[in-house]
């Protein structure tokens, strides 16, 4: 292991002609200036990066247990994830059911020092990235919250808007903070116009109870990693990485050693030839 400041030692790995493959895992910025890097070099890389994930609503699904998880989607560690469900799409004829439902569950979070075993979110990383966070719901329409302790931390309520501007930079850019964005959708094509309306495509989520109906959205929804009726995201066993600005190449599973790896093709004469 190496420690140090990642502008410094970071720069190295990427420069230094020794390092054959770089595995980053971080920021959009942060990607591209090494992905750069890579290139004087044609090095190879693999790129985990930013998210903005869908989490799809049906009416026909099972809106208590949608509602119940849906939290927890996006306010896992207090949203300082790449794969949280930011953006909650919800079918129209099922949009008031479902945030009727929502709110008790959010309001539920127990929102608690961390090192406490009720604790099921802590405080942001820092004051700034807490200011970065509310700037995004100071321009938005908060439909409710839930509460999060005073005192020393950075803490943050989880938060939920409303909104019917797909355009929105609270629905189109990643937050990285507690705060889901709810829209509504009219139907599958719409739904999959609104999930693809985005830069980033690393995970989420569709709720249904017609399969068939899931499996043709998860085939439309341009995104690495889709569950259907759960939250899920990362496996060892199962490739994970992004579509479009939330990477390259695949971590975890089978596929990830591909990456590391390089075909090599050896023909052989023999005197029969």
């Amino acid at each position: 292991m190496v420690t140090g400041d990642g502008a410094m030692v970071g720069r190295r790995f990427v420069t230094h002609p020794a390092i054959r493959k770089i595995c980053f895992t971080g920021s959009n910025a942060v990607g591209r200036i090494i992905m750069e890097g890579c290139a004087e070099q044609v090095k190879r890389v693999t790129l985990e990066l930013g998210g903005k994930s869908a989490n799809i609503i049906f009416a026909d699904a099972d809106l208590e247990k949608a509602a119940t998880n849906a939290p927890y989607a996006v306010f896992d560690n207090a949203g300082q994830d790449c794969c949280a469900r930011s953006r909650l799409l919800v079918e129209a004829s099922a949009y008031e059911r479902f945030m009727t439902l929502f709110e008790p569950a959010v309001k539920a979070v127990k929102v608690l020092d961390p090192t406490s075993e009720q604790s099921e979110m802590g405080p942001l990383i820092t004051a700034a990235q807490r200011e970065t966070v509310r700037s995004y719901v100071e321009e938005s329409d908060v439909a409710f919250r839930g509460s999060a302790p005073e005192g020393p931390g950075y803490w943050m309520a989880p938060t939920v808007l409303e909104t019917s501007n797909r355009k929105s930079r609270a629905f189109q850019e990643e937050i990285f903070g507690p705060v889901v964005s709810v829209i509504r959708f009219k139907d599958e094509a719409d739904a999959i116009a609104i999930a693809n309306e985005s830069p980033y495509g690393l995970s989420g989520s569709i709720w249904s109870r017609d399969i068939g109906r899931a499996l043709r959205v998860a085939r439309g929804v341009e995104t690495g990693t889709l569950s259907v009726n759960s939250n899920s995201s990362v496996r060892y066993s199962t490739p994970f990485g992004g579509f479009k600005q939330s990477g390259l190449g695949r971590e975890l599973g089978p596929d990830a050693l591909l990456g590391f790896s390089e075909e090599k093709n050896v023909f052989i004469a023999t005197e029969e030839n």
